[in-house]
């Protein structure tokens, strides 16, 4: 879907997010020059890079789920990030490679799972067999251990010492023709194999062999201050103690938790792991999308005096990750040239201006989000797909209760969001879930009282529940 036109874009976006044009735009037009750049030769399409995004505006705005919806709408690896938790190696916080890592973990994941999905048929298949193997097995009957009494020519064989022979003559026997007992074996598989389809043994406890794991005799450990000789030897003195993967592992379960482990390992065995990876590193670097968060937090002075461990100094961290530069990671090494970054602030106290220079840079376009009025609050509660009166009518649907929310009672609601922002700390439409969640307590505690019952949510409805808490402004802060 990476070849989506624009305008189809943000027809897509506004499915989810309300308002905040010029915030959807500006995405679009990044896609769009993602996908122009990849249908360019090689070595024109690698001098393209691309045009990072900066949204500032207030919280609760529609920030991250523009973000995130952008990541789903392409298919592409998301990680989202504060950019508070990064700081200077060696200091408390987190490596800002550590951004990396995280981005390749997910495309893995991701590529592993669409790989599974190809195979999951093909997988059932096999998983199926190896179940109905493991019933024959286990219902056959154990071989007596005294011997049954033999005719007097076979007694007469074993004098003449031709008992091998006889022995031969046996094990050869099923070839020419099938035995009554080879017979009755067929038919016992095709009476499993039934049985399976018809999910008629699911509680059938089995005895399963999975693949093994790897054991760890130690743990790796890095001291401060250990020279390049002993983390050698440490290293060296680990990878000794790892021992070799054990043949097998027998679990008991029943076979429907046996079914779901065997296609696993079923699926894991026809899919070509270094494929995956290969194919994870390139859609990790072609078409990823990283969002960081609370950038503003960031925009501090610099610390002259010892270590940066400052704003500054976490910005510096930050800006050969934004401008692209090549990341060692277990997979590999992965670039972040092309990895589409996107930034989000608030900005209520510091300006993009206080960035650096260097980072400014690297954040061409800049969008403004626009704070949400009660019309706004309207919408949100009934237009996305995703909106809030429609998860809640379908959450109690399930006890029999059948919710409609009247257009004065979505008003009074978005009404009480505002007014709650204005007295206490604004924080947008995240308001929205708090207030709904008061509205409907009392009914989605007793929902199962009220199975087949039809329930109004209107004015007088949300007043009922809202209106004393309200008039307590101080109490209203701590609960709403």
């Amino acid at each position: 879907m990476e070849n989506l036109r624009p305008q189809e874009v943000v027809a897509e976006l506004d499915k989810y997010v309300v308002g905040q044009t010029a915030a959807k735009r500006a995405i679009a037009v990044a896609l769009r020059n993602r996908y122009r750049r990849r249908l360019l030769p090689e070595k024109v399409g690698r001098e393209i890079l691309p045009k990072n995004i900066m949204m500032i505006g207030p919280t609760g705005v529609g920030k991250t789920e523009l973000a995130r919806r952008v990541a789903r709408l392409i298919d592409a690896p998301f990680v989202k990030v504060e950019a508070t938790k990064f700081t200077e190696v060696g200091y408390v916080g987190r490596d800002v490679e550590s951004i990396v890592h995280e981005l390749i973990e997910t495309s893995v994941s991701m590529v592993h799972e669409e790989k599974l999905k190809g195979v999951q048929s093909r997988a059932e298949e096999l998983a199926a067999e190896r179940i109905v193997d493991y019933l024959c097995q286990q219902s056959a009957p154990r071989r007596r251990k005294v011997g049954r009494p033999r005719s007097a020519q076979a007694q007469q064989s074993a004098v003449a010492g031709g008992a091998g022979v006889a022995e031969g003559a046996r094990e050869e026997a099923p070839v020419a023709a099938p035995t009554p007992r080879a017979r009755g074996d067929s038919q016992k598989r095709q009476r499993f194999q039934e049985l399976l389809q018809t999910k008629q043994l699911e509680d059938t406890v089995i005895e399963i062999e999975l693949a093994g794991e790897p054991v760890y005799e130690s743990m790796l450990e890095f001291g401060p201050g250990m020279s390049p000789e002993e983390m050698t030897d440490t290293f060296n003195d680990y990878l000794q103690s790892y021992s070799s993967y054990p043949q097998k592992r027998v679990r008991r379960v029943c076979i429907k938790e046996a079914r779901r482990l065997l296609i696993r390992e079923e699926a894991n065995k026809l899919i070509d792991f270094d494929q995956v990876v290969e194919e994870a590193v390139q859609r990790a670097e072609q078409t990823a999308v990283v969002f960081v968060d609370e950038i503003d937090k960031i925009a501090g002075p610099r610390i002259e005096i010892g270590a940066d461990i400052s704003g500054e100094g976490v910005q510096r961290d930050l800006l050969p990750i934004v401008e692209g530069s090549t990341v060692m990671t277990r997979y590999g090494p992965v670039r972040t040239d092309h990895v589409l970054f996107i930034a989000a602030g608030s900005f209520y106290q510091q300006k993009p201006s206080d960035l650096i220079p260097e980072l400014q840079g690297r954040f061409p376009l800049r969008v403004e989000l626009s704070s949400l009025t009660q019309a706004d609050f309207e919408r949100i509660l009934v237009e996305p797909e995703n909106a809030l009166t429609k998860q809640y009518a379908a959450l109690l649907s399930t006890e029999g209760v059948e919710l409609e929310f009247a257009r004065d009672g979505v008003a009074r609601i978005a009404g009480i969001a505002r007014q709650v922002n204005e007295r206490a700390e604004n924080i947008g439409a995240r308001r929205l879930y708090t207030v709904m969640e008061r509205v409907l307590e009392d009914l989605s505690f007793d929902a199962p009282d009220h199975a087949g019952q039809k329930v109004v949510v209107d004015g007088t409805y949300v007043d009922g529940r809202l209106g004393d808490l309200l008039r307590d402004e101080d109490l209203s802060k701590y609960i709403l």
